[in-house]
C-alpha cells in the first residue's frame, strides 16, 4: 500500500494528495501518516511547497469528513454496528471502533470532533456521531478544520525536517497510536469506576 499511495503523490501531486487524504478520511486504514510525512519529504525535492501539501490536505479531509458526517445522517449506530459487523474486516474496524468514538462524542460533546482529529482512526469516525446527533454543520465544519489543519501542519514539517527518513516517523506514529488506544481504555475504565462509586454513594 505504501508504494501505492507514494506514486499517485508523485504522479499527481497536490491533486493526488488531495484525492488520497479525503479517501483517507472516509476509509480510515489508509494511513494519513505516510500521506503527510510523504508529502512533507515531496517539498524537498520537487516543485511542491509545505503551504500547498498543508492546504491540499486540509481540503482533502474536511471533504471525506463531510461524506461521512451525511453517512452519520442517515445511519444510526445500531445500523452502523451492523455494517461493521458484516464489512469491517475489509476497514480492518470492529464495533468496539463505532463504540468507543460514540461513547467520546456522547461525553465530551463537539469539543470530541476537534480532539479526536488529532487521534489516529477515531479522527476520521467522530464525523459519524456528529452526522447522527444532528451536530450543527458549521461548527462541525469549523471544529474538523482546525483540528485537521494542526494534525496535517505537524505532519508535513516533520516529513519535511526528515527528509528521506519520513519512513523512520510513521514507525514512531504507530507507537503514538497505541499509547493513545492505551489512555482511552485507561481514562474509560476510570470513568466506569468514578461513575459506580458515585452511585453507590448516592445509595448511601
Amino acid at each position: 500500500m505504501e508504494a501505492w499511495i507514494t506514486g499517485i503523490m508523485n504522479d499527481f501531486g497536490y491533486m493526488g494528495i488531495f484525492l488520497l487524504i479525503a479517501f483517507e478520511n472516509v476509509f480510515p486504514p489508509i494511513p494519513s501518516e505516510i500521506i503527510l510525512t510523504f508529502g512533507g519529504f515531496m517539498t524537498t525535492y520537487s516543485d511542491l511547497s509545505i503551504i500547498g501539501v498543508v492546504i491540499a490536505s486540509t481540503l482533502g479531509a474536511v471533504i471525506g469528513a463531510i461524506i461521512l458526517y451525511g453517512i452519520g445522517v442517515l445511519l444510526d449506530v445500531n445500523k452502523l454496528e451492523t455494517l461493521v459487523g458484516k464489512y469491517g474486516h475489509f476497514l480492518r474496524l470492529n464495533k468496539k471502533d463505532i463504540h468507543r468514538v460514540n461513547d467520546w462524542f456522547n461525553k465530551y460533546g463537539v469539543w470530541a470532533v476537534f480532539f479526536c482529529r488529532l487521534v489516529p482512526l477515531l479522527r476520521s469516525l467522530i464525523s459519524i456521531p456528529a452526522g447522527s446527533t444532528r451536530m450543527n454543520f458549521f461548527t462541525f465544519l469549523l471544529l474538523t478544520t482546525a483540528g485537521s489543519l494542526i494534525w496535517n501542519i505537524v505532519l508535513v514539517n516533520i516529513g519535511a525536517a526528515v527528509g528521506a527518513s519520513w519512513e523512520t516517523i510513521v514507525g514512531y506514529m504507530d507507537i503514538y497510536s497505541n499509547i493513545v488506544y492505551v489512555a482511552l481504555v485507561v481514562l474509560f475504565a476510570l470513568f466506569v469506576f468514578l461513575f459506580i462509586k458515585k452511585k453507590r454513594l448516592l445509595k448511601k
